[in-house]
């Protein structure tokens, strides 16, 4: 009887160790596995960033469409820029208006330059603009001062006009590539803030522009809407619906926020927060410190309509 319960008790054993290095097993395997092997590792890996052959193959191709031999080519990465004035203009406008935007804003805002070359066409003046813009691209311009296509990968601009729509249209590319759901009130807001602007402590800093007095004018007929319809305007509401309006309900918000000190921490709690909060209105409150939305647009207001063109 004793051995019979001896022979049990280490077929018992057995079984209990036979168990233990089964469940064992897989986490000797676990500990095996090499970082950076599994699928999620190699998804997460960053792309890699525009080399100069691919500038220098961009230009080649480039230079087989140019309208005439009057245009310069300079690469400013992550721009290639083309003008119709002397090598030295075409120079300046690309060193002084593009360099000094992309450097200053991604100084505050982006990470991510645009995933493609990019070609900014300057035309010295309107005739240029109007007629080369309708041989390289099939199309009538439908600003006098310039554009952002995203469909020909170009900003086409009258450069005749002023560099400030050049700064407008560069955010945009950047808000693609680090933004791609942003509401056309931020876009459209951040850009045009942009349009006339300047240095103030090393950083980018809008000043008031030619969009004011017709913002004061809305505002004093009671034509703004409430902040929250108007950050979920989609781009048929915004772009269509009392254009004019909108851009300066925009620019002017983004501007009080700016010389508030909080343009910055209101982009960054947007973005971070963009899934549960698509059009910003929560994290305009959150930045601003305020849920009555009705009497953060009377201040608003008051505020606007105190001030005047630079």
């Amino acid at each position: 009887m004793i051995k019979k319960l001896q022979i049990l008790l280490l077929i018992f054993v057995a079984v209990l160790l036979l168990a233990f290095f089964y469940r064992l097993q897989p986490s000797r395997n676990k500990a095996k596995e090499q970082p950076g092997t599994s699928k999620v590792g190699l998804a997460a890996a960053p792309p890699e960033s525009l080399s100069d052959a691919d500038f220098a193959k961009h230009v080649e191709q480039l230079k087989k469409k140019l309208p005439s031999a009057d245009f310069v080519v300079v690469i400013q990465p992550p721009f290639v820029v083309i003008g119709d004035e002397s090598p030295a203009v075409v120079k300046a406008h690309s060193e002084k208006t593009v360099k000094w935007a992309v450097d200053k804003l991604k100084q505050d805002f982006f990470t991510k330059d645009p995933k493609e070359i990019l070609d900014i066409w300057l035309f010295k003046d309107a005739d240029s603009y109007e007629r080369n813009t309708l041989t390289l691209f099939g199309e009538k311009p439908g600003t006098p001062y310039g554009y952002y296509s995203s469909l020909h990968k170009a900003l086409i601009m009258n450069i005749s006009t002023g560099g400030g729509t050049l700064v407008h249209e560069i955010v945009h590319p950047f808000v693609e590539a680090n933004f791609p759901k942003c509401p056309p009130w931020f876009n459209e807001g951040l850009g045009s803030l942009y349009e006339q602007s300047g240095e103030v402590d090393g950083h980018i800093h809008g000043y008031t522009n030619w969009r004011l007095p017709g913002l004061q004018k809305a505002i004093r007929a009671g034509k703004v809407p409430d902040f929250k319809l108007f950050t979920a305007f989609d781009s048929q509401a915004f772009y269509n619906d009392d254009k004019g309006t909108n851009y300066g309900q925009a620019r002017y918000l983004c501007y009080y926020l700016q010389r508030r000190g909080l343009l910055i921490k209101f982009y960054r709690e947007f973005l971070a927060h963009q899934q549960q909060d698509p059009t910003g209105y929560k994290s305009l409150q959150k930045t601003m410190g305020t849920v009555n939305m009705r009497a953060f647009k009377q201040k608003w207001e008051k505020y606007v309509l105190g001030l005047s063109r630079v």
